[in-house]
C-alpha cells in the first residue's frame, strides 16, 4: 500500500485543531513534498524526518513522496508534526501497518539521530485529541506526564523512533545510549522552556517565603488585600514610595486559594503553550504572578507576535495576579488595553494569520507614586512637582480604566514606631488565607447554581435582582450615584466588594456598614459620613467589632495600630497624616 495517514494537532492560541497527517507514494523522481499550509519549522521537518529515518535504521522509500496536513486551510507552525509525519511515511512504504497508527494521535519533534524531543502545548493538545474521541496518544518520553492529566487518555510516551516502531511492531524496544554529556543540563529540554518573563506559579518558589507578617503597620491595605483576596477584586494602591506597595503585592497570590482542577488544566495549557511549564511539574496548582516591566509592548502584555498570536501577560496570569507596579509608567495605550479583559476575563486577538481567544481572568493589582517625585500630598512637603506635572502623572491611568478597579487604597507612610518595633500581633499569610479561603466557600455555596464562582465575576443586575440587602444598607451608595460620585458601574462594583465584606465577617447579607466599608475602598475617601461613623474609625485601624457603639468612643488601639502615638504637629493634626492623590 502506497498510502497512510495518522493524526496530530495544531495549536491555535490554547485550543488544538485535529491535523490529519497523509503520506502518498508514488512511482517517479526521488521528492519530498510536503503541502497544507507549513510555516517555515514545519517545511524544514522534510530534511529533519529523512535524517531521522536513516539513523533510525530504517529505509527511507526512494519514489515520489508527498504529505498532506488536512484541513489545509488551518495555519499549521512548530516543530511536533515530524514524528507523525515519520510514521505515515513508515506506514505508506509498508515499514509499518497502516492500521495501527490510524487511531493514534502522534506529538513530537525528531532529532537528526531519530531521538524525540519535547515540544510546548502538549496538555492543550492532549485535551483537544480527548474531546475529539481519540484514546491512545503518542508523546515524548519527557512531556509523558504532562499528557497524562487528561482523563480517559492512554499515554505511550517514547525517547526514539527505533523505539516507537518496536511498540507499533510489537518487537522488543531497544535500549537507548545514555546521553554522552549527562553532566550538562538536558539539550532536549531546551525547546520546552522559554525565560520566564515574570512568570511565578510554583508553590516551592519564593512566593511560599513571603509572609504578611512582613509587611509594617498598613492595616488598612492589607485588609484591602484580604477583600481583594476573598472576592477576586481588583486593588490600585497608591502611596509614597517606600510604603509597602510591592510588598504587599507580592504576598497577594499566597492568599488566593488553590487552583481546582479544572482552573489548573486552564492555567496549565496556557503556561505549556507559552513554554513556561517546567520540568518536573507537570501541573500549576497554586495561581501564578506575573509582573511585567513598565517598558513591556502591547503584544507582551496582551498577546500577540508574528504569525499567529502567543499569550501575553494578561493571560499568563489567568486565574492568578497580574501587577503592575508604577502604572503611571506604562504607556496609555497598553493600560486601556486592559479594560476588555477586565470586564470579560479573555482577550481576543486579531491578526492577519487569524483570530483567537486566549483566557484572562486575572486579579488586577495597580501601584503608582502619587507624583513622579513620589513625595506629593494634600499639604504639598517636599514635592518638587508642579501642579501640570502631578495631574499629568495621575492621568495617565484614565477614569474607564480605574472605574474597573473595584479597591482604590491609599497607603500611607509606615511610622518609625512601626518600622522599628516588632509587633506580635500582625497576622502571618496563613492566617489571612484561612479566612480567605472561608469566604471562598461562603460565595461558592451562595453561587452554586450558577457560573459564577466569585463575587467579582456576578453581574450587578443580579446583585441588585437576585440578592437583596439588608434594609437601608444602600442608603450612602444612593446618595453618592445621585451627587455623581459614583457610576453605574461602580455602583455594581460597591456591592460586589460588600457582598465580600459579608462573606469575609460570616453574614448572610451586606448591611449598611458592609457597604459603607466597600464606598470608603471604592472612592479612597467618606463623603459626608461623621467621624463615629467611619468604616475603619481611623485610618490605618481595624474595622469596629459587630457589638461596637455606633456613636460613642473606640477603644484605645493596640501598639501596633499606632495613630494617636504619632508626633503631633501644631496644629493637631498627625505628622503622617493620610494623603490623596
Amino acid at each position: 500500500m502506497a498510502f497512510a495517514r495518522t493524526c496530530s494537532v495544531a495549536l491555535v492560541g490554547v485550543d488544538g485543531v485535529i491535523v490529519e497527517v497523509q503520506a502518498d507514494l508514488e512511482p517517479g523522481v526521488a521528492a519530498f513534498t510536503l503541502v497544507g499550509l507549513p510555516d517555515k519549522a514545519l517545511s524544514e521537518a522534510r530534511d529533519r524526518v529523512r535524517a531521522a529515518v536513516v539513523n533510525s535504521g530504517e529505509a527511507w522509500p526512494q519514489r515520489k513522496l508527498t504529505v498532506g496536513l488536512s484541513p489545509a486551510s488551518v495555519p499549521k507552525s512548530g516543530s511536533g508534526f515530524d514524528l507523525a509525519v515519520a510514521c505515515a511515511v513508515l506506514a505508506a512504504a509498508e515499514r509499518l501497518d497502516p492500521s495501527s497508527i490510524a487511531d493514534l494521535l502522534i506529538i513530537g519533534e525528531l532529532g537528526l539521530d531519530g531521538r524525540v524531543r519535547p515540544v510546548r502545548g502538549v496538555l492543550p493538545s492532549v485535551l483537544a485529541a480527548s474531546d475529539a474521541g481519540y484514546q491512545r496518544v503518542v508523546v515524548a518520553e519527557q512531556t509523558a506526564a504532562e499528557a497524562a492529566l487528561v482523563p480517559g487518555v492512554t499515554v505511550i510516551g517514547v525517547r526514539s523512533l527505533r523505539q516507537l516502531i518496536a511498540v507499533l511492531t510489537g518487537t522488543p524496544a531497544p535500549e537507548e545510549p545514555p546521553d554522552p554529556i549527562s553532566s550538562r543540563p538536558d539539550t532536549l529540554m531546551a525547546g520546552l522552556m522559554l525565560p520566564t518573563a515574570g512568570v511565578r506559579g510554583l508553590p516551592d518558589d519564593k512566593a511560599s517565603r513571603l509572609d504578611m507578617a512582613d509587611v509594617a503597620g498598613q492595616y488598612e491595605a492589607r485588609r484591602a488585600l484580604e477583600i481583594a483576596a476573598a472576592g477576586g477584586h481588583h486593588l490600585y494602591l497608591k502611596g509614597p514610595p517606600g510604603a509597602g506597595k510591592t510588598m504587599l503585592a507580592e504576598r497577594l497570590p499566597a492568599l488566593l486559594p488553590p487552583l481546582t482542577q479544572k482552573e489548573a488544566l486552564e492555567v496549565t495549557a496556557v503556561h505549556s503553550v507559552a513554554g513556561l511549564l517546567p520540568a518536573g511539574r507537570p501541573l500549576i496548582d497554586s495561581p501564578p504572578y506575573c509582573a511585567p516591566h513598565h517598558s513591556t509592548t502591547m503584544p507582551a502584555i496582551v498577546g500577540g507576535g508574528s504569525g499567529l498570536p502567543r499569550p501575553g501577560a494578561v493571560s499568563l496570569a489567568h486565574r492568578g495576579v497580574l501587577f503592575l507596579d508604577e502604572a503611571p509608567e506604562f504607556p496609555v495605550r497598553v493600560l486601556d488595553a486592559l479594560r476588555q479583559p477586565l470586564e470579560s476575563g479573555e482577550v481576543v486577538i486579531a491578526r492577519s494569520a487569524g483570530s483567537l481567544r486566549l483566557p484572562a481572568r486575572f486579579l488586577l493589582c495597580l501601584a503608582a507614586n502619587p507624583c513622579p517625585c513620589g513625595r506629593y500630598s494634600r499639604r504639598g512637603e517636599g514635592c518638587e512637582c508642579t501642579p501640570a506635572m502631578v495631574s499629568r502623572y495621575q492621568g495617565r491611568l484614565s477614569g474607564p480604566l480605574l472605574d474597573r478597579v473595584d479597591l482604590q487604597v491609599q497607603v500611607a507612610p509606615v511610622t518609625r514606631v512601626e518600622l522599628m518595633e516588632r509587633d506580635s500581633t500582625a497576622e502571618t499569610t496563613e492566617t489571612v488565607a484561612a479566612r480567605v479561603l472561608a469566604a471562598r466557600e461562603r460565595a461558592a455555596a451562595r453561587l452554586a447554581n450558577t457560573p459564577w464562582r466569585t463575587n467579582a465575576e456576578v453581574p450587578g443586575h443580579e446583585l441588585r435582582t437576585r440578592w437583596h440587602l439588608a434594609p437601608g444598607a444602600l442608603n450612602d451608595a444612593a446618595r453618592q450615584l445621585e451627587r455623581g460620585l459614583l457610576t453605574a458601574r461602580g455602583l455594581d462594583r460597591v456591592l460586589r466588594v460588600a457582598w465580600t465584606v459579608a462573606d469575609l465577617a460570616g453574614r448572610d447579607r451586606p448591611d449598611q456598614r458592609d457597604v459603607r466599608t466597600a464606598l470608603v475602598m471604592r472612592t479612597g475617601a467618606e463623603h459626608g459620613l461623621p467621624l463615629t461613623e467611619r468604616a475603619f474609625g481611623r485610618p490605618g485601624a481595624r474595622p469596629l467589632p459587630e457589638d461596637a457603639p455606633k456613636g460613642g468612643k473606640q477603644a484605645r488601639p493596640r501598639p501596633t495600630d499606632v495613630t494617636e502615638d504619632r508626633a503631633a504637629r501644631p496644629d493637631g493634626r498627625p505628622e503622617h497624616e493620610e494623603t490623596q492623590s
